[in-house]
């Protein structure tokens, strides 16, 4: 049995363990019920944008289409994966690594597939195993739409310039604060609405159809990676509150051990003592 000096010690160090952990849960917490309401505010505003957009791509002619709907055999893939800073968030940073590793070797096997990190654990991770053509980690110390709009604008830039034939985006989808779902999204080319694109509302368009589509694709193209990248941000927060709650939890229990085990060490070495005084004093008597 250890003796009671390091028992001490483990118990002082779980202790602490546990305060960290427990405060790092409330700054997540805090963090988490902001960045929830950014993404709830803005998911209805970008489905809505990105519903309206496909059903008037899909409603063009081939000649009137637009660029970003440029279908080509795909060779050259580009997956943008978006993951978190820093880590103690559970498995929210590893299944997007895991997502973005089966895309490659799997989904599209046999193709050239680089990757757009944002996100320093994308970053480190995938530069080691594979191409990473630009890391935009830093778009989380000023997460705003115009920041983001800058990536999606290289993005737009590499596809219809030819560098890639499709692009992806990998993100943690927000559900609620135990729940985030890895979604893979094809960002380019636009994927029309099915059926035969017809809307189901009677617009009246000026000035004509395709420039109106001309001139919202490029805004609803941004707003697609804003929501992807705020849904990322908000379930991060919420994998991390998670994660450290189950460690307060699991620090609490191994510290109560502890003290259990000190406990018995304790008595164990009281009752030694006066088992060795008691036999000091019988040997005097003698």
């Amino acid at each position: 049995m250890a003796n009671l000096k390091e028992i001490r010690n483990r118990i002082s160090s779980v202790s602490s363990t546990m305060q960290i952990t427990s405060a790092m849960k409330m700054v997540s917490a805090a963090k988490l019920k902001k960045a929830q309401d950014a993404i709830t505010a803005m998911r209805p505003y970008a489905d809505k944008l990105t519903e309206l957009l496909q059903g008037l791509s899909a409603s063009l002619d081939g000649d009137s289409g637009s660029k970003y709907s440029d279908k080509r055999e795909v060779k050259k893939v580009l997956i943008v994966a978006i993951t978190s800073n820093r880590g103690l968030a559970g498995a929210f940073n590893s299944n997007i690594l895991k997502q973005c590793t089966v895309l490659a070797n799997e989904t599209y096997a046999g193709k050239q597939v680089d990757f757009m990190a944002i996100g320093k654990k994308a970053n480190d991770f995938l530069r080691k195993k594979s191409t990473v053509i630009a890391n935009h980690s830093g778009v989380y110390e000023d997460l705003t739409f115009e920041a983001v709009a800058d990536i999606a604008e290289e993005l737009m830039e590499r596809f219809t310039s030819g560098d890639y034939d499709r692009i992806d985006i990998v993100y943690n989808k927000f559900k609620n604060a135990a729940t985030q779902l890895v979604t893979t999204e094809q960002f380019l080319p636009i994927v029309p609405a099915e059926g035969d694109g017809n809307l189901s509302v009677d617009y009246i368009f000026e000035p004509s159809k395709v420039e109106i589509v001309a001139q919202l694709i490029p805004k609803s193209l941004k707003t697609q990676l804003y929501k992807g990248i705020r849904d990322s941000f908000a379930s991060e927060h919420g994998a991390r509150m998670t994660a450290m709650h189950k460690a307060t939890d699991n620090a609490t229990e191994l510290r109560d051990q502890l003290k259990l085990t000190y406990n018995k060490a304790r008595q164990a070495a009281i009752t030694n003592e006066i088992l060795e005084i008691v036999g000091g004093a019988e040997a005097l008597n003698g």
